[in-house]
C-alpha cells in the first residue's frame, strides 16, 4: 500500500471549495508519458496554477501503474525544482470497477472516479458507495457520474448524449457520499464532439455547436448548492491545430469542440474541475508532424518529442489563464 501522502500528492477536496469560492475551475489534464507530464507541470508552475494528474484505465495500461507513480512523485519535485510547489492530484479518470479503483487507491492515487454511468440508476449508486466507503478510508476523494456523454476516448464510448436529470442528483450524493459529480450537459468525449449539420456559421464563417445546457447546470446547482461539479470532454478542439495537422499529412474530418467562452462561463459556477485532454493530443500530433514533414531526415525522438512538449505547454498555459481562471491560485 503506497500512501498518497508520501509522494507529496494531495486530493481534491480543498482544492474544489477554494475553486468554488474563487470562480476558477482546476485543470484536470490526462497524460501517460514523461512529456506530456513536463508540458502539465511546466504549464502550471509557470502560470501558479493548482492541477490534477489524470490518468485513465487505458493509460494505465500503457505507461505501468509502478512507473506512473514514480512519475506523479517525480512531478511533485519537479515541480519544486522549477521554483513553485504548486498542489497536485492524481487522479483515476473514467475508473470502470471497484477493483480498479482500489488497486489505484493502493498505488498512490489520490482521487479516483468511479463511473457507474452504464449501469442503472440503482447499480451506480450501489456501485459508487462501495468505492466511496473504501477511499474515504485513505483519505482518497471520490468522483461519481450521473448522465452520458457522447464520444469516445481511450475505453470510454457511448453513442449519444443522455443529460444529467437535476431531479437524481440530490439523492445520488446524499446516497452514495461521493465528493464530487460528474455531469453531462452537451460536453463530448474525443475530437468530433459535434457534426457539422448540429452546428450554425458565425459571422467569420466558423462552425459555432450548440451551447452547453446551462439550466440543466443551473437547476443542479439549486438542488446541491456548493457541491462540487465536475466536466468532462471539454476540450475546444483549436482549428488552427486541425488544419496543421490535416496540412502535414494529416485526416482529421469534422473535429468540432467545445467554444472556450463557454468553458470560461462553467468554470465561473460551482463546475470546479473541467477535463481537457484531446486538445493536448492535438497540440501533441501537430507539433510531430510539423517536425517530421518539414525535416524529414530527422530521426532522434527528441527533436521531434522536444517541440511537441513545448506546445503542449504553450496550450496548457493558455486554458490555465484564459479559459480556467485557474493562474495565480496555486
Amino acid at each position: 500500500m503506497v500512501n498518497y501522502k508520501d509522494l507529496g500528492l494531495v486530493n481534491s477536496r480543498e482544492l474544489f471549495k477554494k475553486a468554488i469560492n474563487g470562480g476558477y475551475a482546476i485543470p484536470a489534464f490526462n497524460f501517460n508519458n514523461m512529456e506530456q507530464m513536463q508540458a502539465i507541470i511546466q504549464a502550471c508552475v509557470e502560470s501558479k496554477s493548482p492541477v490534477i494528474l489524470q490518468v485513465s484505465s487505458g493509460a494505465r495500461k500503457y505507461a505501468n501503474q509502478t512507473l506512473l507513480r514514480y512519475m506523479a512523485q517525480g512531478a511533485v519535485e519537479y515541480a519544486k525544482e522549477l521554483g513553485y510547489a504548486i498542489p497536485i492530484v492524481l487522479h483515476l479518470d473514467h475508473g470502470d470497477s471497484f477493483e480498479l479503483c482500489k488497486s489505484c487507491i493502493e498505488y498512490g492515487f489520490s482521487s479516483v472516479m468511479i463511473d457507474g454511468s452504464a449501469h442503472s440508476y440503482e447499480d451506480n449508486i450501489a456501485l459508487t458507495k462501495k468505492v466511496v466507503e473504501y477511499a474515504h478510508k485513505y483519505d482518497v476523494t471520490v468522483e461519481g457520474e450521473l448522465g452520458v456523454l457522447a464520444g469516445i476516448e481511450d475505453d470510454v464510448k457511448a453513442a449519444e448524449h443522455v443529460y444529467t436529470r437535476p431531479e437524481d442528483v440530490e439523492d445520488f450524493v446524499k446516497k452514495t457520499g461521493v465528493d464530487s459529480l460528474a455531469i453531462s450537459i452537451g460536453t463530448s468525449h474525443g475530437a468530433n464532439k459535434f457534426r457539422p449539420e448540429q452546428c450554425t456559421r458565425n459571422a467569420e464563417g466558423i462552425l459555432v455547436p450548440p451551447p452547453l445546457r446551462f439550466d440543466i447546470l443551473r437547476e443542479i446547482e439549486k438542488r446541491i448548492p456548493g457541491f462540487p461539479i465536475v466536466l468532462h470532454g471539454s476540450s475546444s478542439v483549436p482549428q488552427d491545430l486541425v488544419k496543421s495537422i490535416n496540412s502535414h499529412g494529416g485526416n482529421l474530418k469534422d473535429a468540432i469542440g467545445i467554444p472556450e467562452d463557454q468553458l470560461r462561463e462553467a468554470s465561473k459556477s460551482a463546475v470546479c474541475k473541467i477535463n481537457i485532454d484531446s486538445d493536448g493530443r492535438l497540440a501533441m500530433t501537430a507539433a510531430v508532424r510539423e517536425v517530421l514533414s518539414e525535416q524529414p531526415e530527422v530521426f532522434d525522438p527528441r527533436k521531434y518529442l522536444g517541440p511537441a512538449r513545448d506546445r503542449l505547454k504553450e496550450l496548457y498555459i493558455h486554458k490555465c489563464k484564459e479559459v480556467l481562471g485557474s493562474a495565480n491560485k496555486a
